[in-house]
């Protein structure tokens, strides 16, 4: 070997500075962000992991608020539940038809009587009569529910008073012969009787936000609760209050007004029974809010509320099955029907003599018969037809 020469050749270029990176094994799935075939590079297992971790985290935690909040709900309507159990007068229950089942899974029938009082204890014991009446079926293996208005001028037998209309039944005897009375003439036996104070019923609704409901006729009502400070105003600027058809929203206030309207002055056919069918609008609408995700959301706020214009025998697991069983009905099997009759004066009073048709609504709300509209221009014909919740 010549003296200068070395087994080595020397390169002068040196390299780059920074740590010696190793080879990388091309087997190991991975590739350099800038591949020559030009697929980017794949996502770490590391990385995948704690990514599908945080989606698993965030899912549970909004699952835990959600049972939470459901919780803190519960625990707001039980509040309110017990006072309506205390309002309700003594003895009532021991008139109502025991069920055979969970409400979940077997029918149930339940009175509402409607107040427009002041909404004291002695109001609800009888000390007038009843404004509305209503019975609500639930059906939950048809998925169906029906709502039945009792016209308040209807004559029937009250029980060991003889032959009355029937919203005096209440004035007789209270919530306990309301459900005697209704259960003699109808034939369905009443498990459960929910008495309403209209009273402070505007602030329930006002308390969820307000309702929606589909109003099939313009209405304008004759000229009560004038809104302006004067008498002069009033006679000079108001005329009645007005909906319109279609879709409405409404307020406490405005929903009452609706529920209210006996008269529309723009169609003099409409009676008391058309009233209660303006009713059951807002009582549908009511419960569909409240049944509904902005309920859900507003209950632990609001859960007592709901119940304060109320006196019922229902518990809150009770309530809570019917608003389930309500949430599941079917829209297009809700019925809205109505008993009825002739218009009669009897002894100077106004009545509605009852049809035998009525017996024929009554097997429609079981389910017994198919349900069948009233004959157009007749506005007391008993009848039932199929209607979604609100419209």
């Amino acid at each position: 070997m010549a003296g200068k020469d070395k087994p080595y050749k020397v390169y002068r270029g040196g390299r780059a500075k920074g740590p010696i990176r190793p080879e990388r094994d091309p087997s190991d799935g991975r590739r350099d962000a800038k591949a020559r075939d030009g697929v980017p590079k794949t996502a770490k297992p590391g990385r995948r992991r704690r990514i599908v971790r945080g989606i698993v985290l965030f899912f549970a935690l909004v699952l835990v608020a959600a049972l939470v909040w459901g919780l803190l709900g519960y625990l707001a309507v039980r509040s309110g539940v017990k006072e309506a159990n205390d309002r309700l007068p003594e003895g009532t229950e021991t008139a109502l038809t025991p069920p055979n089942g969970s409400m979940l899974t077997t029918p149930r029938s339940i009175l509402v009587l409607g107040l427009d009082s002041g909404g004291t204890r002695e109001d609800r014991q009888g000390t007038g009569r009843s404004d509305s009446m209503m019975v609500i079926r639930t059906d939950p293996d048809e998925h169906r529910i029906a709502y039945l208005s009792i016209p308040r001028d209807l004559r029937v037998e009250i029980p060991n008073r003889g032959a009355d209309k029937v919203n005096a039944a209440y004035a007789y005897g209270g919530p306990a012969l309301a459900v005697d009375t209704v259960e003699a003439f109808t034939g369905l036996e009443i498990n459960h009787v929910i008495v309403v104070d209209f009273g402070t019923f505007r602030e329930v609704i006002d308390a969820v936000g307000g309702i929606t409901i589909n109003n099939p006729t313009r209405v304008r009502t004759n000229p009560f609760e004038c809104p302006f400070k004067t008498p002069e105003e009033c006679a000079e600027r108001f005329d009645g209050w007005q909906f319109r058809k279609g879709e409405i929203h409404l307020d406490g206030f405005r929903a009452l007004i609706y529920a209210r309207t006996r008269v529309n002055q723009l169609d003099p056919g409409e009676s008391d029974i058309t009233r209660g069918e303006r009713q059951q609008r807002v009582i549908q609408g009511l419960m569909s809010k409240i049944t509904g995700f902005e309920g859900y959301l507003r209950m632990p706020l609001v859960g007592d509320d709901i119940v304060k214009p109320l006196a019922t025998d229902l518990s809150t697991n009770e309530l809570l099955q019917f608003a389930w069983v309500r949430r599941r009905s079917a829209a297009d099997k809700t019925l809205r029907c109505r008993l009825g009759g002739t218009p009669t004066t009897i002894d100077g009073a106004s009545v509605i003599q009852s049809s035998e048709d009525n017996a024929l609504v009554v097997a429609m709300i079981t389910g017994e018969t198919a349900p069948q509209r009233p004959p157009a221009g007749r506005p007391f014909e008993p009848g039932c037809f199929v209607g979604p919740a609100g419209g």
